[in-house]
Parts: C-alpha cells; structure tokens; sequence
C-alpha cells in the first residue's frame, strides 16, 4: 500500500463525509451498515463473489482522528484503483459530476497509445459530446444534426474536461461539472431537484450509445440498415455514428465508453458500452444511409426570390428562391423551387419587389436535378435594412 504523504494527508482533512460519499457512489461501492460515527461502505471483488474491498467512511469530522480515517480510506481506494493517493484526493475535492470513460486498445504497452491513434479518438470524442449535447438541446430527434449549433451546446461542449488517463490499455477520462443545486424555496426542501442541462446531456449520451451499440448489431446479423431510421426516431443521429467511427481511427479499432454517475442526481448502475471493429464498420455505413435518407428534414433556406407563378390571383402558388442551405450542404448556392400558401406567397411576393431576403424551414426533396423545398414549417422575410 502507498502510504499517504504529509501535504496529502493535510488534504485529506480539508475533505467532507459527502464528497467522501459522493466519490465512493459514483465509482460502485455501496453502503452496508452503520458503524459509530461512520459507515462501512464494501466494494465487490471482480470474479470473486465473496470477497469484497472495505472502507469506513467517518461522518463525523469532530474527532481529532478524521483526517487518519480519510487518508486509511484514501489508501485503501487508490490500492482498489491502482493509482496514487494524490489523484485520488484531487478527484474526490472536485465538484459534483459525471465523468466518461473512454479505453482504448492499442497495440502498445498498457498505459500508452500511438499518436496517431490518440488524436482522431480526441476529436472523435469531442464530436460525441457536440451530437449529444445538440440532442438534448433539440425539441425532437434529429436524424442529422445541423452543421451550425446553438450557444447552449457550445457552451456545454466548452465545460467538459480531460482528466488524468487511467490504469489499463489506455483510458482517456473526461468529466462534466453539475451545477450545484439551488436553496429550495421553502416548503419544498423535500420536491426532487430540476434536472441540470448537463444531466440531461449525459443521459441522451447514454441512451444514443445504446441506440448506436444495438442498431449495429442489428445491421451485422440481418446484413440491413433499416434499424439506423428506427433508432433515429428515439435519438440516434449520423453525427453520433460518424463520432463513434472517428474514435476508432484508421484502425476502426474497437473500445468501449463506460459512465460514472455523480450521486447527487442518482440514477441506476448502467453498463459499459463495447464497440467491435465489425460495429463501427455498420456504424459508418449506418451514418451515410442516414444521410442519405433522412438528412434533407428540417432545412433552413436563405436567398432571393427569383421567380413567382400562380394560376389564379389568390390562393397558392410557386416560387423559386435562389440562395443556399445555412446549416448544411456547405453553403452550395441552389435555386430551390416550393409551393407556398396564399399568404406566405404574399409575403414571397413583396420580398421579391422590394429585394429583401426570405428564409424559409422545410425538408428537401431532389427531383431529378431539380430541388424542392415540402412540407414548408416556416416562412418570413429578412429585411435588407435591419
């Protein structure tokens, strides 16, 4: 066992029995019995059913002997953990959070990776959070994401931190800081707290993770990608599948993602997600069918009017506006052809006189080489002088 030094044991002191809890819940170990002024907290034993790690959380931090209780059990975890005392003491004086953690299998020395395996698995991973973020922003699920997100998932993507890699293959950890919760208005100290936005992230990170790992196993055995729309409609995207790709790298190496959950916002155990190479082969090809099939939905459309026609001098007509798609299609410049009602072609038409620009929300239908905007959500004028 390393023993704990002297600046650390001073550290140990500074900790609270709840960041003490806090650490042992979010990392699996359970609390079993009362005892004294503190509480015997057991951790199972991989393989061993009846064998388990103890520690004996103190609760009381009167006693002049609390620091040595938490340095015993701050040896002791980092024993379990394999790592030094001193990580152990910074994690559990951190803020509430819920840590991911990435391990990889490259084909070198266990604590190292090849640099070029390192990058595209950081930038895979950054990728991951943005989809998942951009979920739990979203009113509904998007099977393509669009290329430009709003300023709550920047701003979520911003606050997730890469920690200290971990013992094993090569363990990438990166964590996402809980606010903490608000005073309760009184009379209600006992509602249930509001879920953070960062909380709601990682469950849609989780939950698509589950999505992605089935909808390819489901591709593998039955050699089709109609589970990739099903999947869709529940929070499956083509961003997420292309960022799980992207961390395998060339190799298409496989790894698995497993979650830490902060206990201040209790939720169940949940396993570790494994990805194959042969998944992430059906990942890809998962991505460009969702693409493919669904990518068109919930465009946005700004340009000119450059044409109208109607038969009739009320009611619906056509209308042609030349300019390109905002959040995707790389801002290739189109002219796009829709049939709007009575009213909307109204407003096309006095854009059109004017020289102001429209901006038009719908799905994309190509006929032929011919673009169409249907099933039109939403359709208003940009004035030039605003």
């Amino acid at each position: 066992m390393i023993t704990i030094s002297d600046a650390d044991f001073d550290a140990a002191a500074e900790l609270s029995p709840a960041a003490l809890v806090r650490y042992l819940s979010a990392r699996r170990w359970s609390r079993m019995r009362g005892y004294g002024k503190g509480e015997l907290w057991e951790l199972p034993v991989p393989g061993e059913e009846r064998n388990a790690h103890e520690v004996l959380v103190p609760l009381d931090r009167g006693p002049r002997d609390y620091a040595a209780r938490v340095a015993d059990l701050v040896e002791t975890v980092a024993v379990v953990e394999a790592r030094r005392p001193a990580d152990v003491l910074r994690e559990m004086s951190l803020p509430s959070a819920d840590w991911q953690f990435l391990r990889l299998t490259p084909p070198t020395p266990s604590g190292t990776a090849p640099l070029v395996d390192l990058v595209p698995a950081l930038a895979g991973l950054r990728d991951l959070m943005t989809s998942a973020a951009a979920a739990a922003a979203a009113p509904t699920p998007q099977p393509v994401q669009p290329s430009q997100k709003p300023q709550l998932v920047k701003e979520h993507v911003a606050s997730v931190r890469l920690d200290q890699t971990r013992v094993g293959s090569y363990i990438v950890a990166v964590h996402t800081p809980l606010p903490e919760a608000a005073a309760p208005e009184p009379g209600s100290e006992h509602a249930p707290r509001l879920e953070p936005f960062a909380r709601k992230v990682t469950r849609c990170l989780y939950a698509a993770l589950v999505c992605a790992d089935r909808a390819a196993d489901s591709s593998l055995r039955t050699e089709s990608l109609e589970d990739f729309a099903v999947y869709a409609n529940v929070g499956l995207s083509a961003n997420l599948c292309e960022a799980l790709v992207k961390i395998g790298g060339d190799r298409a190496a496989g790894y698995s993602l497993d979650f830490s959950w902060s206990s201040d916002l209790p939720v169940q155990p949940t396993e570790p997600i494994q990805l194959s190479h042969e998944q992430l082969g059906a990942l890809d090809a998962g991505a460009k069918d969702l693409r493919a099939r669904l990518g068109r939905r919930g465009m946005t459309l700004v340009g000119s009017v450059v044409r109208l026609h109607r038969e009739a001098p009320n009611g619906p007509g056509e209308v042609t506006v030349a300019g390109s798609f905002e959040d995707r299609d790389g801002g290739r410049f189109r002219r796009v052809r829709m049939k709007l009602e009575q009213w909307d072609y109204e407003q096309a038409a006095v854009a059109h006189r004017v020289g102001d620009e429209v901006l038009v929300r719908g799905d994309l239908a190509v006929l032929g080489t011919a673009p169409r905007m249907e099933r039109i959500v939403e359709f208003v004028i940009r004035r030039m002088d605003d």
